[in-house]
């Protein structure tokens, strides 16, 4: 094939810094925390930034596919036939146990695939998705919804998607040997991830200690809900540290929540962080659930439930953002939308400009945390990139442009 029809270029482009891992070679020309320029596409690949004298301002802004590292499918858009929604975290598992008695193969297939088609739509190359594995009385061995979702997942593969599936058990259920071996076992077989839902449960260092040998065992990627509550006396997030240096774990270990970090006092957080850090455990803000659930009272709330972004940023920890639920009833409204998330973070908790530096929690950092490699903008192939029309990051974050495949945007000529 001639060298010049294998050679696109797109001009007017805004490349937020924070996405590039090699700005010097890509070239372009700094404007604030974008660089801009012509992007120039050969073989597929996104190769340099272009910046002539008379380039002018960027018209589109180039990003990587964004990454969801934290939604519930098996819940999602089940609000409109939930009983009672409203009240803290104990009120919703209430309520959303209530439904599940509806949670038939064609309807966890319809809510699941409705999210998964959004999520897709807003731009993501990435999900994970936590299924609840319940273990009492009637409840199968393997959920339902697992299955459904592999099925998704497959469908979505073929898409160029990954949809990950991350087993949510009760960490005091881990404790016991024989039952942690059988699920880690079907999770390894359908390539998951192992998680656990830890709170004040008992035996909960037996649980983890099981989880992790585990993790190791079948090169599983673990997932925590933890600390999901304001108490101070709320241990779960500094115990998973422990054991995970203790163990030496080299796994990705992403911990969802961590909202009782908001109430621990200065010299704490700082104690906790420098643990997450060494160990390598990244932490997901779950800003829509955690601001509607958390700090319940009689009036308006006064507290924000969101952990402490900048303090564990600040001390090495990789922090992402998640949507986590979308219209059920742990929370009743919702987007399934990356960049809608980040947005609400931007005002719970204090995310100010610039804001390219905060993209990597919905892109490359998520990514990461998600044991996926980062891709950034330069070198990355045409179909992992989108475009959005819009000329700045606060628009961006705004909402004003939906995200174009690069591939697929009619302004891309041949060189």
């Amino acid at each position: 094939m001639n060298a010049s029809l294998r050679r696109t270029h797109l001009r007017g482009v805004g490349v937020p810094r924070a996405l590039v891992s090699d700005e010097a070679s890509f070239g372009g020309r700094v404007d604030n925390d974008l660089i801009c320029g012509t992007l120039v596409i050969d073989d597929g690949r996104a190769v340099a930034l272009q910046a002539g004298d008379a380039e002018t301002a960027p018209v589109r802004l180039v990003l990587p596919r964004l990454a969801e590292a934290h939604v519930h499918l098996d819940k999602c858009h089940s609000v409109h036939r939930c009983r009672d929604v409203g009240g803290d975290l104990a009120a919703a598992i209430a309520a959303q146990l209530r439904d599940k008695v509806l949670w038939t193969r064609e309807d966890l297939h319809a809510r699941a695939a409705r999210g998964l088609t959004e999520l897709i739509a807003a731009g993501c190359g990435a999900v994970r998705s936590h299924v609840d594995w319940g273990t009492g009385p009637g409840d199968p061995e393997v959920p339902l919804a697992w299955e459904v979702l592999g099925d998704l997942a497959e469908a979505a593969r073929a898409a160029g998607v990954i949809l990950q599936r991350a087993a949510l058990t009760g960490i005091d259920e881990m404790a016991d040997p024989a039952r942690a071996r059988a699920v880690a076992a079907r999770v390894a077989r359908d390539g998951g991830v192992l998680g656990s839902f830890v709170l004040t449960h008992a035996d909960r260092r037996a649980g983890l200690s099981n989880l992790f040998r585990l993790a190791d065992r079948h090169g599983l990627a673990l997932d925590f809900h933890v600390d999901e509550g304001l108490d101070p006396a709320l241990d779960g997030l500094e115990l998973i540290a422990d054991v995970a240096l203790e163990m030496r774990f080299k796994g990705p270990v992403l911990c969802g929540h961590a909202c009782s970090l908001a109430s621990r006092a200065d010299g704490d957080v700082a104690r906790i962080a420098d643990k997450l850090a060494r160990a390598g455990i990244a932490v997901c803000a779950l800003p829509a659930t955690n601001l509607y659930l958390q700090g319940r009272g009689t009036g308006t709330p006064d507290r924000r439930g969101i952990t402490r972004l900048h303090e564990l940023a600040a001390r090495g920890v990789d922090v992402v953002i998640g949507t986590d639920n979308v219209r059920d009833a742990f929370c009743p409204v919702g987007r399934h939308d990356p960049m809608a998330s980040l947005s609400l973070a931007v005002l719970g908790g204090h995310l100010d400009p610039p804001f390219g530096r905060h993209l990597p929690a919905i892109t490359t950092t998520a990514r990461r945390a998600m044991g996926l490699p980062p891709k950034h903008v330069d070198g990355a192939r045409t179909e992992d990139l989108l475009v959005f029309d819009t000329p700045s990051l606060p628009d961006l974050l705004s909402a004003t442009s939906s995200p174009i495949p690069l591939t697929e945007h009619p302004d891309l000529t041949h060189a």
